[in-house]
């Protein structure tokens, strides 16, 4: 009988299960974050299956100086797969600052309205609330150096800005930032957590504290 009642429970299958696990470790990792510490860089760790690498504390903070400085006072602000960027602008109580995330990875959905999930495979795949030529000055980072990434993610950010871009890539794109953006080399350069393998710069196009250097 014991063996009967038993092939009559329901059984949940493994990619349900999965899926069921991976939702309860979500909300635990969304309550676990305190108002305080949820905009830590590091809080949401990396994947790197998703070419995720965290900028350095002092990179994260000079970028989001010069976010600041672009937008001017009450400017709003996006931040296109660049959320160490966004993370050090909220830490950094700009309550005046509009600051979006655009980012693929939904464990970033912990900051609620600012959150815009952006897949670059469809670089104009926006909610209606984020209107064209919206933003003061966009931050971007293209997860992947590639021609094709650099090429969509570019349509997102002439779709997003009034006109300042504040880009960071490999520097095997600098000729192709330039041609798609109209972007130049900054003698600033970013730093990240862990070692990339890749060199790595900063591009704007405009007049821009980073060409002073660290």
């Amino acid at each position: 009988m014991g063996d009967s009642e038993d092939d009559e429970t329901p059984q949940l299958s493994a990619h349900t299960l999965a899926a069921l696990q991976e939702f309860y470790a979500e909300q635990k990792q969304q309550s676990d974050l305190g108002e305080n510490d949820k905009y830590n860089i590091g809080i949401i760790e990396e994947n790197w299956q998703l070419s995720q690498f965290w900028y350095s504390q002092e990179t994260a903070l000079r970028l989001a100086q010069e976010a600041i400085a672009a937008a001017g006072e009450g400017g709003r602000i996006a931040c296109v797969s660049a959320p160490s960027v966004y993370q050090k602008l909220r830490q950094l109580h700009r309550e005046d600052f509009s600051i979006y995330i655009f980012e693929y990875d939904k464990r970033f959905a912990v900051y609620g309205e600012e959150f815009i999930f952006y897949d670059y495979n469809n670089p104009l795949d926006l909610p209606p609330k984020i209107a064209a030529h919206s933003f003061d000055i966009v931050v971007a980072d293209p997860p992947y150096l590639s021609e094709d990434c650099l090429r969509k993610t570019s349509e997102t950010i002439k779709y997003l800005t009034q006109g300042k871009i504040l880009l960071c890539t490999g520097a095997i794109m600098e000729e192709l930032a330039a041609e798609l953006l109209g972007v130049k080399m900054c003698k600033f350069i970013p730093k990240h957590t862990r070692n990339l393998a890749n060199e790595f710069c900063c591009y704007v196009n405009y007049e821009s504290g980073l060409d002073c250097g660290l």
